[in-house]
C-alpha cells in the first residue's frame, strides 16, 4: 500500500554516510546548490519553446518523449504502443492508462535514476510528497494534469523557474534556426538557446539517401555540394551559420571515430563512388573517417567545439525499429576505442589551446585507460561528464575517482544532462552537483585539499568549467 511520506526527499540524498565527510559535503553543496543550470548538451526541440508548449498530460511530460523511462517499461513487456510512443493518436483515455502502467511497474524502477529524477521533480517541480505507486498514480496524474493546463507549467515558464542560464539543442545542420532567434529575442526569456550542429547522417556515405542528404546539404548552403570540393564549401558555411546563430558545437555519434585521412585525391574519387551510390561498406567507412577528420578540420576556422559520443549500437531492435523508428530506448552500448581511432586527428590538432574536443562515452572501461591521460597531455582534449546509460550516481561517483587522479579537474566539461525530459533537468543537476560534493569532500577530509580549495572546485565545476569548455560567455554575447 501506497503511503503518504513525511520527508520524501531527504536533505541529505546522495550525502556520504561518514558524519565528518557528511559535513563537508553539506557546506560545499550548499554553496553552489542555487546557481544557474548550464546545459550544453541536450536535446529539448527548440519549438516546445517557440511555441510555449504545455503538456498535453502527465504522460506527455513524463513518458512518451523519455526513452530513458520507455525502455525500462518495453523490458517488463509493456507495448511501446501503450505509452504512446509514436502513436500520432493517442487519447487522454490511453495516456491515463500509460500512467497507471508506470506506476503498476514502478518496483521496476528501484534503484534507477530514472524514480531519483521522477520522484524529486514531484516534490520539487509539483509539489507532490505522495509516495508514487500503482495505488496512487491514478490520483497523482489527476493532480498533475490539473497543474499542466495552467501557466506556471508552460515550457517557457518551467525554464524560467528552474533558473536555466544556457541550454543548447539538437540540430539538423540544414535548419534555418528561425525559431532559436526567436526564443532568443524574448526579453522575458532567461535562457539563452542555442542550436548545436549535428552532422551526422551527411557523414556516413554508405546509406541509401546520403545522395538526397549532400543535395539537401548543398541547397541549404547555397553551393553545389556534389563534389568533395563543393560538400567541404557547404559544410564550411552551415556550420559558420550555425556560428553566428548563437552555437557553440558540432556533435558527433558513430558506431567509430575513426580519423585517418585520405589523399584529396583518393577522398574525391569515394566521394563520386559515394554520390553515383555505389560505395561499398569498406570505402564507405574509410570516406566517414575523412569527413569526420574534416570537421576537426572545419573547427581551427570556425572555433566550435567538437563533441563525440561514439560506440553506440543504434536502433539495435530490427522489429522496434520498423514498428516505431529511432529514439524509443533501443540503441545499445558497445565497446569504445579512442586512443588510435583519434590518434590522427589529434596529431594534427590536439594541440591547438584554441580547438576543444570533448570525448563522451558509455564505456566506462576507458576513462582511466585512454580519455583521461588523452586529456591529461593534449591541451585541446576533454573528458566527457558520464551521460545516457552511466548517468547514474554509482557511474559519475566512478567517472570522478577514474579521471581526476589522471587529468585533473580542468579537464573535465562540467556536467550535461543531455534530456528532452524538461523537468529532470534540474533534478539532473542538482543530482550531479550533490555527487561532486560528496567526492570533493572525500578529498577535503583526507586533507588532500583545504575546504576553502574545495569550495573552489565546486564553482569551478558547476559554473565556470562548462562555460570555458564549451565557449559560452563568447556565444551569449554574439
Amino acid at each position: 500500500m501506497a503511503v503518504k511520506s513525511g520527508t520524501p526527499l531527504s536533505p541529505d540524498r546522495l550525502f556520504p554516510a561518514e558524519e565528518k565527510t557528511l559535513h563537508a559535503a553539506r557546506e560545499l553543496y550548499a554553496s553552489v546548490k542555487d546557481l544557474p543550470i548550464i546545459s550544453p548538451h541536450g536535446h529539448i526541440p527548440v519549438g516546445w519553446f517557440a511555441q510555449d508548449k504545455h503538456f498535453a498530460n502527465p504522460t506527455d511530460l513524463f513518458i512518451t518523449p523519455d526513452h530513458y523511462v520507455t525502455r525500462v517499461l518495453h523490458a517488463q513487456g509493456v507495448a511501446l504502443s501503450a505509452l504512446g510512443v509514436n502513436q500520432p493518436h493517442f487519447t487522454e483515455q490511453q495516456a491515463r492508462d500509460a500512467f497507471l502502467l508506470l506506476g503498476q511497474h514502478w518496483f521496476a524502477f528501484a534503484g534507477t535514476p530514472m524514480r531519483y529524477w521522477f520522484e524529486d521533480s514531484l516534490v520539487r517541480v509539483f509539489g507532490i510528497d505522495t509516495a508514487f505507486g500503482p495505488d496512487t498514480a491514478g490520483v497523482i496524474y489527476d493532480e498533475l494534469n490539473e497543474m499542466l493546463k495552467t501557466p506556471e507549467f508552460s515550457t517557457r515558464a518551467l525554464a524560467n523557474r528552474f533558473n536555466m542560464d544556457f541550454v543548447s539543442t539538437t540540430d539538423d545542420p540544414v535548419s534555418d534556426l528561425k525559431l532559436h532567434d526567436e526564443v532568443n529575442a524574448d526579453p522575458d526569456f532567461k535562457p539563452f538557446v542555442a542550436p548545436a550542429f549535428r552532422p551526422d547522417v551527411y557523414l556516413e556515405p554508405g546509406r541509401a539517401d546520403w545522395p538526397q542528404l549532400v543535395r539537401d546539404l548543398g541547397s541549404a548552403a547555397d553551393v553545389d555540394a556534389s563534389s568533395y570540393e563543393g560538400f567541404t564549401q557547404a559544410m564550411r558555411r552551415r556550420r559558420r551559420y550555425f556560428k553566428e546563430h548563437g552555437a557553440v558545437l558540432s556533435d558527433h555519434s558513430h558506431i567509430s571515430i575513426n580519423s585517418e585521412r585520405l589523399t584529396d585525391a583518393e577522398a574525391g574519387r569515394l566521394f563520386r563512388e559515394a554520390y553515383a551510390g555505389r560505395i561499398d561498406s569498406r570505402d564507405a567507412n574509410r570516406l566517414r573517417a575523412h569527413l569526420f577528420n574534416d570537421q576537426a578540420r572545419l573547427a581551427q576556422e570556425d572555433g566550435l567545439v567538437m563533441t563525440v559520443h561514439p560506440s553506440i549500437a543504434r536502433n539495435y531492435d530490427n522489429a522496434s525499429y520498423a514498428d516505431y523508428g529511432a529514439d524509443i530506448g533501443g540503441d545499445i552500448p558497445a565497446r569504445a576505442e579512442f586512443v588510435e581511432a583519434l590518434r590522427p586527428l589529434l596529431n594534427e590538432y590536439g594541440n591547438n589551446i584554441d580547438f576543444h574536443f570533448v570525448a563522451f562515452t558509455t564505456d566506462e572501461t576507458v576513462y582511466s585507460r585512454e580519455l583521461a591521460p588523452l586529456a591529461g597531455f593534449y591541451p585541446s582534449f576533454f573528458v566527457g561528464a558520464p551521460w545516457w546509460f552511466i548517468d547514474s550516481p554509482e557511474a559519475i561517483s566512478r567517472y570522478f575517482r577514474a579521471t581526476v587522479p589522471y587529468a585533473g579537474f580542468t579537464k573535465l566539461s562540467g556536467f550535461i544532462d543531455d534530456t528532452r525530459a524538461i523537468c529532470s533537468i534540474p533534478s539532473r543537476h542538482d543530482m550531479n552537483r550533490r555527487i561532486t560534493a560528496s567526492f570533493v569532500a572525500s578529498l577535503v577530509c583526507d586533507h588532500r585539499i583545504s575546504m576553502d580549495e574545495g569550495l573552489s572546485v565546486m564553482h569551478y565545476e558547476v559554473a565556470t568549467q562548462p562555460k570555458r569548455v564549451f565557449k559560452i560567455d563568447a556565444a551569449k554575447q554574439q
